[in-house]
C-alpha cells in the first residue's frame, strides 16, 4: 500500500509576540490509543474532539484502512467502522509509528495473530519494544520478527491473562498489556504501570466500551477479559503538550493569550515549576491566561506522571534559554535527549551537556539561521526559537512538528506569529 503524506517541507519564522485566544485540540499521545482500541470491536466507534490534521492520526486512520476498518471525519470526529472481514497482517511501505506494537496487541488478542511493521517515530535514544514482546509472551503468544515486521499469534484459541511485572513505568508497554488484557481469557494484572492522562483516557473508553479494568494507583491495573466490547462515543481529552508549548511560547515572547481548555489538573508539577521561574498563569473557569512573564532560570528533571514528561524537556529548555542565568535539564527517561540543542546553538545559544545534565545559559541573544527539526518537541522549541530570534529563521524537517501538533499553522498565525510554509 502506497502512502503519500501531505506535508510542511520548511518553515519560515521571524520574530512574534503572541496574543489572543485558542483552543487546545486533542491529544495526540491519546487519540493514537483511543484509534487503536476501535480494532477491540466489530462496531461503529465514534471519537470526539478529535485532532484531524495530526500526520500521526492520519497515518493511523490509513493504517486502520489498510486492515479493512473505514474512516471518516467530519466536524471534529472520527468514525471508524467496520464493514467486512478484517485482515490480520498490516501490509504497510509509507512512514510507521510506534504506534504499530499496540496495534499488534489489539489484533493478537482479538484475532489471535497479527503482523506490524517494526515501529517507528522520534530518535529518542534507546527506545527498543522488547518489554512489549515480553508482555505479548506472558499472555500466551508467540513472538517474532524479520527485517520489516514483527509478528505474534497466540498459543491457544485466546490469548491468557497473567500477572505481568514491568520493571520501568513505560507508557506504551502499559497501554499494550491493557489493551491486549481486555479480550483476554481471566485476569490479567498489571505491576508497576505507568498511570498517566492518556492511559486514563485509554481505560475510560474501553470501560465504555463493555472492559472491565480497576486501577490500584501506580502499584497496579487490574483487567479481567470480557468476551467482546461493543462502539462507544467517546471524547479526547485535551493535549497537554499542545498546552504547554502555547503557554511557553508566549512566556518568551511576551505575549498576553488565553489558552481554552487547558488541562491544568494534568500538569501541576511542570506549571509549579513554571510559576517559581516567573511565569504568570491566571486561572478561568475553563481557560487560563498567560501574560506579563520574565522567565527566571529553572532547575528540573523529567519523571514518571505527575513528573515533568520527557516531551516537555525542549520546550522547557526554551523557556531556560529567554531567562537571564543559568538553567539544568536532567532527562532520566531518554538518557540522550539532548541533540536539538546543536541545532539552537547555530542561532546563538549558550549550552553543554555533562554527565547526562545539560546546562543552559540564558539571556543571549539568537540570531536566526537555517535548522533541522530533528524529531516532534525539537522542532516546536525551535519555532519558539524563531519566534524570538533576530533574522529569519528557516526550520527544515518541518513535518515533524505537524506529527503532533493539530493545526499548528493556523493557530499561531491567528496569535499574530510571522510565519510562512513551504510544502
Amino acid at each position: 500500500m502506497d502512502i503519500v503524506e501531505d506535508k510542511i517541507d520548511c518553515l519560515r519564522i521571524t520574530k512574534s509576540r503572541l496574543e489572543g485566544s485558542i483552543k487546545v485540540s486533542g491529544a495526540k499521545n491519546s487519540v493514537l490509543k483511543l484509534q487503536t482500541a476501535s480494532i477491540l470491536t466489530d462496531e461503529d466507534v465514534h471519537i470526539l474532539n478529535y485532532p484531524s490534521t495530526l500526520l500521526d492520526a492520519k497515518i493511523h486512520e490509513k493504517m486502520l484502512c489498510a486492515i479493512g476498518k473505514e474512516c471518516t471525519v467530519e466536524g471534529g470526529t472520527l468514525l471508524v467502522k467496520e464493514n467486512k472481514m478484517l485482515t490480520t497482517s498490516l501490509e504497510w511501505s509509507g512512514r510507521s509509528i510506534r504506534n504499530a506494537l499496540l496495534i499488534l496487541g489489539a489484533l493478537v488478542t482479538r484475532f489471535g495473530e497479527g503482523k506490524v511493521p517494526l515501529p517507528g517515530g522520534c530518535k529518542l535514544g534507546e527506545r527498543k519494544y522488547d518489554l512489549h514482546i515480553m508482555l505479548l509472551e506472558r499472555l500466551g503468544a508467540k513472538v517474532w520478527e524479520d527485517d520489516q515486521y514483527l509478528y505474534a499469534t497466540s498459543r491457544s484459541e485466546k490469548l491468557k491473562g497473567a500477572e505481568i511485572h514491568l520493571p520501568i513505568r513505560s507508557t506504551g508497554a502499559t497501554e499494550n498489556a491493557i489493551i491486549a488484557g481486555s479480550l483476554a481469557e481471566g485476569t490479567t494484572i498489571i505491576w508497576n504501570p505507568h498511570i498517566r492522562p492518556e492511559i486514563i483516557d485509554l481505560i475510560s473508553m474501553l470501560c465504555e466500551m463493555g472492559a472491565k479494568i480497576s486501577v490500584f494507583g501506580q502499584e497496579k491495573i487490574e483487567i479481567t477479559g470480557v468476551e467482546r466490547l461493543h462502539g462507544t462515543t467517546y471524547s479526547t481529552i485535551p493535549d497537554n503538550m499542545e498546552a504547554m508549548t502555547y503557554l511557553v511560547a508566549t512566556a518568551v515572547t511576551k505575549g498576553e493569550v488565553e489558552i481554552v481548555d487547558f488541562p491544568t489538573h494534568h500538569l501541576e508539577v511542570p506549571l509549579a515549576f513554571l510559576r517559581e521561574s516567573g511565569a504568570k498563569i491566571y486561572q478561568c473557569k475553563n481557560s487560563v491566561i498567560i501574560k506579563n512573564c520574565t522567565p527566571y532560570p529553572l532547575s528540573i528533571s523529567t519523571g514518571p506522571y505527575p513528573g515533568i514528561n520527557s516531551d516537555m524537556q525542549p520546550i522547557l529548555a526554551m523557556y531556560g534559554l529567554a531567562a537571564k542565568g543559568s538553567s539544568q535539564i536532567v532527562d532520566l527517561r531518554f538518557a540522550g535527549r539532548y541533540g536539538y540543542m546543536s541545532e539552537l546553538n547555530k542561532m546563538g545559544a549558550q549550552s553543554s551537556v555533562r554527565n547526562n545534565t545539560l546546562y543552559i545559559e540564558g539571556g543571549f541573544r539568537l540570531t536566526g539561521t537555517s535548522v533541522t527539526a530533528v524529531d516532534l518537541r525539537a522542532g516546536a522549541a525551535l519555532m519558539i526559537a524563531g519566534m524570538i530570534a533576530d533574522d529569519e529563521t528557516v526550520i527544515s524537517n518541518a513535518w515533524q512538528i505537524e506529527r503532533g501538533y493539530d493545526q499548528i499553522i493556523k493557530k499561531l498565525q491567528c496569535l499574530g506569529c510571522n510565519l510562512s510554509v513551504e510544502s
